[in-house]
C-alpha cells in the first residue's frame, strides 16, 4: 500500500497529537495525584437514616474547621441554614436522597455534582462576613427553583 508524501505528514502529525495527549493526561493523573473530588465515599442512598447523615447539620472539628454533612433532596437542603464565624473553614460532605442535585456557592470555586449514593466533599474558608446563598444548578422538577440554603457567616 503507497501512502502519499501529505498522508504520511498527517499521519504522523495525527499519532504524534495522540501521543502527546496521553502523556499530559497520564503526567497530571498519577505524577501530580489529580483524583475525582468525592474521594470515592458511597452511601445507602434509600437508609439514610442508618448513617452520619441521620441528622444532618454542622460539627465543630477544632477551632476554625467545622464539618457540615448535608442532604439534598427534591427541593431543598438539609439543613437549611448553617451558621459559622468568618475565618473558619468548612468542610461539606453532601449526599442525596432522591435524584441528582448541585450544590453550588456563588462568588466562590465552590460547585459539586450531588448524585444519589456517592458522598461528595469540597472545602472552604469564608473570610468575609455574610449571608451566602447555595443554590442547586441541575434541574431536579417543578420545585427546582426553590432549592436553596443559607450560610451565614458571623464576624
Amino acid at each position: 500500500m503507497h501512502l502519499h508524501k501529505y498522508e504520511k505528514i498527517w499521519l504522523t502529525f495525527g499519532i504524534g497529537s495522540l501521543v502527546l495527549f496521553l502523556a499530559v493526561l497520564g503526567v497530571a493523573a498519577f505524577a501530580f495525584g489529580q483524583q475525582p473530588p468525592s474521594h470515592m465515599a458511597s452511601v445507602d442512598s434509600q437508609n439514610l437514616e442508618d448513617t452520619v447523615f441521620a441528622e444532618p447539620g454542622l460539627d465543630q472539628i477544632n477551632e476554625d474547621t467545622y464539618r457540615a454533612r448535608l442532604v439534598a433532596m427534591t427541593y431543598g437542603y438539609s439543613p437549611d441554614t448553617i451558621e459559622i464565624p468568618a475565618g473558619s473553614t468548612v468542610i461539606f460532605e453532601v449526599t442525596s436522597q432522591d435524584v441528582v442535585h448541585s450544590f453550588t456557592i456563588p462568588g466562590t470555586n465552590v460547585n459539586m455534582m450531588i448524585t444519589p449514593g456517592h458522598v461528595n466533599m469540597t472545602e472552604h474558608t469564608f473570610t468575609e462576613p455574610g449571608e451566602y446563598l447555595v443554590i442547586c444548578n441541575e434541574y431536579c422538577g417543578t420545585g427546582h427553583h426553590y432549592m436553596q440554603m443559607k450560610i451565614e457567616v458571623t464576624p
